[in-house]
């Protein structure tokens, strides 16, 4: 066919799933379109309400995401191209775009990946209203997990409430369904199309960006970075054999596997990652890290899940639990938190981290979060948003759901429990060269002590050239009596 418009051609609506590896409405609107002689026209909306502000006025996208994104969409372009099609950009609301594009295209049905979380279905709603007016078809698919949902051997309204409990279920018959190919019968798209361009950081208000040198790594958006990345990970560097030792680590590039970012938005396919997962273990070796990556992406699921069974109840004040804690906005200390002036070194070491870079370890996110609601009582909520606002790999139900489990408000919440930082440090950073590589000012210190600054010595400190209060600031609580008290205000909410 040669670049003919008919009024069956088919509008493939692009969200969080920037790929063309498993990627189904792409596939099946190619073979239905080979099928009827129809055409395929791709498209990415970059919406404006994704860069609005959250309740607690941070922006709701912030620059190293913002980055990430235009990466991701540059490259899902260069990879359509590839396969001799092209990605239409606009700039615009997916309802008021979709339905201009599909009258000018002649477009029979829209297909598109349904999302779970409120913001995401309400742009959903909206579109299949517009469409219906026009007698268009909205085509949605189940994608970006690793099981799905009519895999389940339960309704997701009958979802265990603990993760344990779903884990066991769905492995007793576990079913991950085949990658679907890279689509090969695309069309090219009519040169007199306007196809777009792709926006840049300042469309968006922002200044370029230059990531720290500091990063644990340079992370660049787009699916052909993913499938780079997984490849060496688990081919080259051969790191996945050992993946359930090393996946605290908090300074190697290689102590995690770092997908978490191309899989919040959809650059790289959980099930391909599987499917690589089972081939490492038949050409290589089985043992408990290989399993223990799957389980992780199981963890995803089960926050996916969670937010499709509770609704927005995930992002209530109250939580999944609906505990009516009397939370503290105390900006002045969530300022310290923020820019990693706590006087606590691991809380300080990942906070600054994030600030540079838009990442931080899933430990460090742990003891980050612990630290601000259960030793300084903050509303977990302006951390929620904080890390929305930050984090590259920012994904509504993992970031909401673990901010709720953290706080002690969630489904699979088990009381108050709180990280001891201290313990958490040496355990995980037990010669400190985490902490010294985000917090210059304690370099010199000796493993004995960085953790715990506050017990110099004034002669130590001399010695040591470190001045707490000034280079370095005291604890902004005491750790163990403000988890204390913390914790008798939870308990009175039960």
């Amino acid at each position: 066919m040669n670049n003919q418009i008919t009024n069956q051609n088919i509008l493939v609506w692009f969200r969080n799933d920037l790929r063309s590896h498993d990627c189904e409405t792409l596939y099946q609107a190619s073979q239905v379109a080979k099928q009827i002689g129809a055409q395929v026209f791709p498209v990415y909306c970059f919406d404006p309400s994704h860069f609005g502000e959250t309740s607690f006025n941070f922006a709701k996208t912030g620059v190293f995401r913002a980055k990430f994104l235009i990466e991701s969409v540059a490259n899902l372009r260069e990879n359509l191209r590839s396969l001799n099609s092209n990605l239409i950009i606009r700039i615009g609301k997916p309802e008021n775009i979709l339905p201009e594009l599909a009258k000018q295209l002649e477009i029979a049905s829209v297909y598109y990946h349904t999302e779970i979380t409120t913001e995401e279905k309400a742009v959903e709603k909206n579109l299949r209203s517009a469409l219906k007016a026009q007698n268009v078809a909205l085509k949605s698919f189940w994608g970006n997990m690793l099981l799905h949902r009519d895999d389940l051997p339960f309704a997701i309204a009958k979802l265990p409430e603990l993760f344990t409990h779903f884990r066991k279920q769905v492995e007793s018959d576990f079913t991950v369904r085949e990658v679907f190919p890279v689509p090969d019968g695309l069309n090219p798209l009519s040169e007199a199309l306007e196809i777009g361009e792709i926006p840049t950081l300042s469309t968006f208000g922002f200044t370029e960006l230059t990531i720290s040198d500091r990063a644990v790594l340079q992370f660049r958006g787009g699916e052909t970075e993913a499938l780079k990345r997984l490849d060496h990970y688990f081919w080259q560097s051969d790191r996945l054999q050992v993946y359930k030792q090393t996946r605290n680590g908090m300074l190697h590039t290689d102590d995690s596997s770092k997908f978490s970012p191309w899989l919040s938005l959809g650059c790289l396919s959980p099930r391909y990652v599987y499917a690589q997962v089972k081939q490492y273990e038949s050409d290589r070796l089985a043992n408990d890290s290989t399993y223990w990556l799957i389980f992780e992406l199981l963890w995803r699921d089960y926050f996916r899940f969670v937010a499709a069974k509770h609704g927005d109840r995930l992002f209530y004040r109250t939580g999944l639990r609906g505990l009516d804690i009397p939370w503290k906005q105390d900006w002045k200390r969530f300022e310290l938190w923020q820019i990693g002036k706590t006087g606590y070194p691991l809380v300080d070491a990942n906070m600054r981290e994030l600030a540079a870079t838009g990442f931080m370890s899933n430990r460090g996110r742990q003891n980050v979060a612990s630290f601000l609601t259960k030793n300084l009582g903050i509303d977990w909520r302006m951390g929620a948003e904080w890390f929305e606002s930050l984090l590259l790999d920012y994904d509504p139900c993992s970031n909401w759901g673990n901010w709720n489990y953290t706080a002690g408000i969630g489904n699979d919440a088990r009381g108050f429990r709180f990280f001891n930082i201290n313990k958490q440090s040496h355990d995980y950073d037990p010669q400190g060269e985490y902490v010294k590589h985000w917090l210059p000012e304690l370099a010199a210190l000796p493993a004995s002590k960085i953790h715990q600054p506050w017990n110099l010595s004034p002669i130590e400190q001399k010695r040591f050239n470190v001045r707490l209060g000034v280079d370095y600031p005291n604890p902004v609580v005491d750790l163990f009596a403000s988890a204390k008290a913390n914790e008798q205000i939870y308990n009175n909410a039960n």
